[in-house]
């Protein structure tokens, strides 16, 4: 089973030795949001050199603040400099209380500017020259390109029927966060696979979730809801939670003793996901219940990763 972990750590040190332990433990892949030391990219790409297999990955980068021609260069840059293949980019139009209310930027029509970025950004990815005048993005790079010493691939972050439409035919995926077994296989696998078509290799379709291995099912769901209440605020989460059979981040949540998540991850699989993304979550009162719990679902998720 392909597993994936959440990245980050309090500093470059910290952030390579999780990517050491997460490779020695069998994980396929770890993925950093978008504020993971202050931008994750220069920490992946020292991590990437300091470990030899396991995918870095954005979850996801914003693509309003960053034109697609500079986005390009320094995902390039990073996938250089770490030196091997393995930096995925994840990309997303984030959400309109951080475009808008952090950013002081438009939110207007965030599909279609998405579209726009992610035909710009594909193609200079593939080392194409990109003269491209759009509604919201244009590009004409001509000699204003880093060539990508190993293929990047591109997922996108995509819940809604027309953002997967655009994942289908312009991204190698998606990456997804807040998105049950429900959801994938009613929702997300048949649009996706859909708009691809036949013509293209079948898209990743990353699936991300709180887990927690507990007995505790109450208490597991109650830590979930309190450490995911922002996703909760957030009207593109509660549509693919709703989407899921949910009402908030703990009913989807992944949670229960070892024999119950493992059933719960292949669930994922069976749905439609090609890989889980998962991040462990604390369940107890006290501090050793906190580490025991942490301790459990990444024993067992270690075990589901080095089954392959």
């Amino acid at each position: 089973m392909r597993i994936g972990l959440t990245g980050g750590g309090s500093s470059v040190d910290k952030i390579v030795q999780q990517a050491q332990q997460a490779e020695a433990d069998g994980f396929s892949a770890l993925w950093y949001a978008s504020a993971v030391a202050g931008d994750p990219l220069v920490a992946m790409a020292i991590a990437g050199r300091a470990t030899a297999r396991i995918e870095l990955g954005t979850a996801v980068l914003q693509t309003y603040p960053c034109h697609p021609l500079l986005q390009a260069n320094r995902v390039v840059a990073a996938a250089n400099a770490m030196g091997r293949p393995g930096l995925v980019l994840g990309l997303g139009p984030s959400h309109e209380p951080v475009v808008r209310g952090v950013l002081g930027m438009s939110y207007d029509h965030p599909a279609r500017n998405t579209e726009e970025y992610l035909s710009i950004v594909s193609g200079l990815l593939r080392g194409e020259q990109v003269d491209f005048d759009g509604a919201y993005w244009s590009t004409h790079s001509g000699g204003r390109t880093v060539t990508a010493e190993h293929p990047v691939p591109v997922l996108l972050s995509a819940l809604s029927p027309r953002m997967l439409s655009i994942a289908g035919r312009l991204a190698d995926g998606v990456v997804l966060w807040m998105a049950s077994a429900t959801a994938i296989a009613d929702r997300i696998a048949p649009a996706l696979r859909s708009a691809a078509g036949s013509d293209r290799p079948p898209p990743r379709i990353v699936a991300g979730l709180p887990v927690a291995v507990h007995d505790d099912v109450t208490a597991a769901r109650e830590s979930v809801a309190a450490t995911s209440s922002s996703y909760a605020g957030m009207a593109n989460y509660r549509r693919i939670i709703q989407a899921g059979g949910g009402v908030d981040p703990a009913d989807i949540a992944i949670v229960g003793n070892e024999t119950s998540v493992h059933r719960q991850l292949t669930g994922l699989l069976e749905a439609g996901a090609t890989e889980v993304w998962a991040q462990p979550v604390a369940v107890g009162v006290d501090r050793a219940e906190r580490v025991d719990s942490i301790r459990r679902t990444r024993t067992l998720l270690s075990e589901l990763a080095r089954e392959g």
